[in-house]
């Protein structure tokens, strides 16, 4: 069966993920290169292990997780269908079985908070984990008079985990320093994709918690 292994040894998909990257950087966005899209992948799988779920269902969680930008490739605007086509291509090529490419590409297609939807425990996985990477290390620019809000809110976050407690509730915590970015800016990018995550952890029967310098806020 066709693992992350798999995937990250394919020299066609590490070409797509850094030519996706590359465009981004030249659009102005954050980073969402083989840092992100590795983050992402791993917490996506440590999500669903902690759950529950079966050994399977983690590894396609990864794959989804580390494939889920590819679509940027193409465009911006509505990345995660064009995505989703992409990741049927590979992984139909790559010999994966029809079932779990359904799985995948589904997950693929409904992560982005404009039009996703958890239609299933790898997308609700897969939006918790791309949802919850915030972080100072994302934002490129050097030159703070340069940030647009996007990068303001990623610098700010000096700390960010997503846990999982007994009582199956997911817990986003982050750490935010109030001097150069406010939370309220968080909440004014960041606001639909929460909701996203709210409704991601009923998918997975759990509860969304939010928590920003030691305060619950959703």
């Amino acid at each position: 069966m066709l693992t992350l292994k798999d995937i990250c040894e394919n020299e066609e998909i590490k070409i797509y993920i850094a030519a996706q990257d590359h465009s981004l950087r030249a659009l102005g966005y954050t980073e969402h290169s083989f840092p992100h899209v590795t983050r992402v992948a791993n917490e996506a799988a440590r999500l669903l292990e902690a759950l529950g779920y079966s050994e399977r269902e983690v590894e396609l969680a990864r794959i989804a997780g580390y494939l889920h930008d590819i679509g940027n490739l193409v465009n911006r605007q509505e990345h995660s269908q064009s995505g989703a086509l992409i990741a049927f291509r590979l992984l139909d090529k790559l010999g994966m079985d029809p079932v779990e490419i359904a799985a995948v590409v589904s997950a693929i297609g409904n992560h982005d908070e404009g039009n996703g939807v958890p239609v299933n425990e790898i997308a609700a996985a897969l939006i918790l984990a791309d949802k919850a990477d915030v972080r100072r290390s994302r934002v490129r620019h050097s030159d703070p008079s340069l940030f647009d809000i996007h990068d303001r809110v990623n610098y700010s976050v000096t700390d960010s985990s997503l846990c999982v407690s007994d009582d199956k509730t997911i817990t986003l915590s982050l750490t935010v320093d109030t001097s150069i970015g406010k939370v309220m800016d968080y909440f004014e990018i960041f606001l639909e994709r929460m909701i996203l995550c709210k409704k991601a952890a009923d998918r997975l029967s759990s509860t969304f918690k939010l928590n920003i310098n030691g305060q619950e806020l959703l």
